[in-house]
Parts: C-alpha cells; structure tokens; sequence
C-alpha cells in the first residue's frame, strides 16, 4: 500500500515543481523531500521527475499519479471542511427563560429566523413570573428585568425600556381620548395587582400620575401579568401602563398621553460561566442584540 505521508510529498512537488519550494511549503528540507521522493520511485518502480537544471518536470508516470493524487486530496479538503463545519455547527439543546410578556408578545414571534438558521437547535421557551435559577441549569439563558444579583453569571445588558399609556382605538372611540392626566380620573384604568410581587417597583404609576392627594385611582381591572395586561388593553378594557415594546406590537393599540413619561426599566441576558464558549448561547446571543437593535430604529 502507498504511504500517505510520501503521497503528500508528491503532491506538494508536482504543485510546487521543486524540491525547495515543496519543503518550505511543508516545513521539511529539501534533502528530505529528495530522499522521499526517491524512496516513492524506487517502491513504484518508476521514475515520477525528469530532473534539470530549471527544475522539475512530471514524467508520464507522474503525471498519471498526480492525476490521483490531485483528485485525492481535493477531495480530502472538501471532507475536511465538512467535517469542520458539522464540528462547528450550533447543536443541542437550547432553554431559554424570561416573563410571560416579553417571551409571549415579543420572543416567540421572532424565533422563526432564529430556528431556521439554526436547525439543530432544539430551542425550548420557559415563560415564567418566577426567574428560575440558571446556575442549577433550570434553564440554559435568561432575559430578566433588572440586573442580576448572581456573581457567577455573565451578563449582557440589553435594553433599557420604557413603559407608555395604550389604549385601543375603539375604547377611545367610545370614551374619548384623555389630553392631561387629571382626565384619567375619568377613565377606565387596567391596573397590576400588587400583592403578587409586581416585575418592579412603581408598576401602577398610572393609578396616581398626576395626582396631589397621594390617593390612587381604582382600577376598574387588576391583572398578575404584563402580559395580561396587554390582552385586556387591546380588547378595549381601559387604558393600561405597558413597555414600549408591546405598545408598538400590534395596531390595536395606540399611545395615550405619549410626553408622559412611565418608569424605565433595564433588560439583560444573563447565562452561567460555564456556557461562555457555547457556541449555541453564542449564537443566540447575537440573534438577540440584533433583534433588540431593531426595536430601537
């Protein structure tokens, strides 16, 4: 059987058509390019260079095993890359975190690009109020509200978010649109129910904008969730606080009062240490900086 090293040497010759040039291609001197060469004929028992002053020449034997030797290595090559790319591909699985609002109204409807790019990711979606805990690898990533505590994960903040008034076009139709916020007393108000520890403080800012006395409005709907929040206010409930995000999502909601000025609140992506070099976190987060970059043009 042909030795392959020595088959390597041949054709790194035949390209380079000299002894020198092949050795430094390969890092080997080229006394020892010789001696393989040689070594190659006398085992073929054929001659595969005419040697001359100006170099090398493929004799016909030589040109028949550089024929070969060319296929074979191409070929080679192209395996090669293969491998590498199945090596380097994002694979596995991938659980992701983050609230009912943001994974419901938000994630979700943009995961398609993310799938189709990304076919051997098997991608799962935990929506949840409670933030589970990823350094026990309840789930793999997290976007949350807020910084995290954690020392040992690493984070990327995202965004820093701002929440808004929305309101659907038929309840203005039937109630009329507020100009000020001392016209909210005379509106219909969805707020958060705070005794089931609200995403952060001062979510029901609405309940007392504009408001002297300290006292606040009455709901005329309570909701646990953002989210909740969201469905009540496009189907005409009231008025309703919502980040800016979901304000724009959907044509069924349009901004009421829009210089007023909600609370802010910061996004990150947060993830263990140990998954910093994991190519599918790595991936996804790029996919989310992007996506997250579009909301702000």
């Amino acid at each position: 059987m042909m030795d392959w090293d020595k088959l390597r040497v041949f054709h790194a010759v035949a390209q380079a058509g000299s002894f020198t040039h092949a050795g430094e291609a390969l890092g080997l001197s080229p006394s020892s390019i010789s001696r393989q060469i040689a070594t190659l004929e006398e085992s073929l028992g054929v001659t595969l260079f005419h040697r001359h002053a100006r170099g090398l020449q493929l004799t016909e034997q030589g040109e028949t095993l550089y024929d070969v030797a060319k296929e074979v290595f191409t070929r080679l090559a192209m395996a090669e890359t293969m491998v590498s790319e199945a090596r380097d591909r994002p694979s596995g699985p991938l659980r992701i975190t983050t609230t009912i609002a943001f994974g419901s109204a938000w994630l979700t409807e943009r995961l398609r690009e993310f799938i189709e790019r990304y076919p051997d990711i098997q991608v799962t979606i935990i929506v949840s109020e409670d933030e589970l805990d990823i350094s026990m690898r309840e789930a793999d990533v997290a976007i949350r509200i807020g910084k995290p505590q954690q020392p040992d994960l690493v984070q990327r903040k995202l965004i820093a978010m701002t929440h808004g008034l929305y309101a659907s076009p038929d309840y203005l139709r039937r109630h009329g649109t507020p100009h000020n916020f001392k016209d909210l007393d005379n509106h219909q108000l969805i707020g958060y129910d705070e005794t089931l520890h609200p995403p952060f403080s001062n979510v029901n800012w609405l309940l007392e904008a504009g408001r002297r006395d300290g006292v606040k409005r009455r709901p005329v709907l309570r909701v646990n969730n953002i989210y909740g929040i969201f469905r009540a206010a496009t189907s005409g409930v009231g008025i309703a606080s919502l980040p800016a995000y979901m304000g724009r999502a959907t044509r069924d909601l349009v901004p009421v009062l829009p210089e007023a000025e909600g609370p802010e609140f910061e996004m990150y992506l947060v993830y263990p240490e140990e998954l910093r070099n994991s190519k599918r976190i790595g991936v996804f987060r790029d996919f989310i900086v992007h996506k997250i970059g579009e909301m702000r043009t």
